[in-house]
């Protein structure tokens, strides 16, 4: 266990000096560490996956696990008080390395993502970082933007937008790319790049109308107009609107239910509705079989079963 202990506090150190690391570097890293033990046993090594993926934060996006009670449940914290969360290089490059060092760690199967900043989940881009840029280089920064939100969208768990306060522009663009959204009554929600002269370009011209039907959202992108928790609800914007402050408590709800069930199972059907709405009905029907197939030789479909059969709750591995 010592010798697990130094390995841990220079995984890191070797975190911090390399912003670059990637949890899928573990191995590589393990093996540049002398005189290691490589005898340790699994818990270790999951423990020492959750100490890379605690150690993937920057400055404005926070990463960290709920309580032993809620192993699985991963939270990411926006932390940018001073500008409203708005999103500049830094904050990009921190929400990429966050969601990617989620993606490679298997013990994490709900994602929320969160706002550290009273009365705002996130204000979109930062302008005043963007007035500083030539044409390429917003260009390249929305490119990024619009990459880093199919990132969070294909993440193969499911996500959960917690949205208290104002998540205008790419804020809501962001929260269309997670899987489900929840927001207090207090929210402000809205696209206003047309008052700007530009468009929603990390994705709010496709993905709103996929939510809340074609004519909905151009007149919402058209107008620039704002709308407010019960009004997105009613137009199936957002999946809850609870009384405002009450957002995460509901949104960690619904994350410990779909926390319980078989996570091959989740992904699966994530897999099947993302890319089969894409396509024409029998296609998703033979995507759908494809998918059901992987399932079938799971030891946690037999568990799910035998669950029932013996009327306990089941306890899934993911295998």
């Amino acid at each position: 266990m010592a010798t697990f202990t130094a390995l841990t506090r220079s995984l890191g150190q070797h975190c911090l000096k390399n912003s670059k690391f990637q949890s899928s570097d573990l191995g590589r890293f393990i093996l540049s560490i002398p005189n290691y033990n490589f005898d340790c046993s699994f818990h270790q090594f999951q423990s020492c996956r959750t100490i890379i993926l605690q150690t993937f934060s920057s400055e404005s996006v926070k990463l960290q696990r709920l309580s032993e009670s809620d192993s699985g449940i991963v939270e990411v914290n926006l932390d940018r008080t001073a500008a409203k969360n708005s999103i500049g290089k830094e904050m990009l490059r921190g929400l990429r390395q966050t969601f990617e060092s989620i993606s490679s760690d298997d013990s994490a199967k709900v994602v929320m993502i969160c706002s550290s900043v009273p009365k705002v989940f996130c204000a979109g881009a930062d302008l005043k970082e963007r007035k500083l840029m030539t044409p390429s280089e917003v260009q390249s920064f929305v490119n990024s933007l619009r990459s880093t939100f199919l990132y969070i969208e294909e993440l193969h768990i499911p996500t959960i937008a917690v949205i208290e306060g104002a998540a205008l522009g790419g804020g809501l663009e962001m929260a269309l790319s997670c899987d489900l959204r929840i927001c207090g009554e207090g929210a402000v929600l809205g696209l206003p790049e047309t008052g700007l002269a530009i468009i929603p370009g990390a994705g709010g011209t496709q993905r709103l109308p996929r939510l809340v039907g074609k004519s909905m959202a151009k007149e919402l992108i058209f107008t620039g107009r704002k709308i407010g928790g019960i009004e997105a609800l009613s137009m199936g914007l957002v999946n809850y609107s609870v009384p405002a402050g009450e957002a995460r408590l509901k949104a960690l709800e619904v994350a410990r239910e779909i926390n319980q069930k078989g996570p091959i199972a989740i992904r699966m059907a994530k897999r099947a509705i993302n890319e089969g709405i894409q396509m024409d009905l029998a296609s998703g029907l033979e995507l759908e079989e494809e998918c059901y197939e992987q399932i079938l030789n799971t030891k946690d479909r037999l568990e799910g079963l035998a669950a029932f059969a013996e009327k306990r709750k089941p306890v899934y591995t993911g295998k």
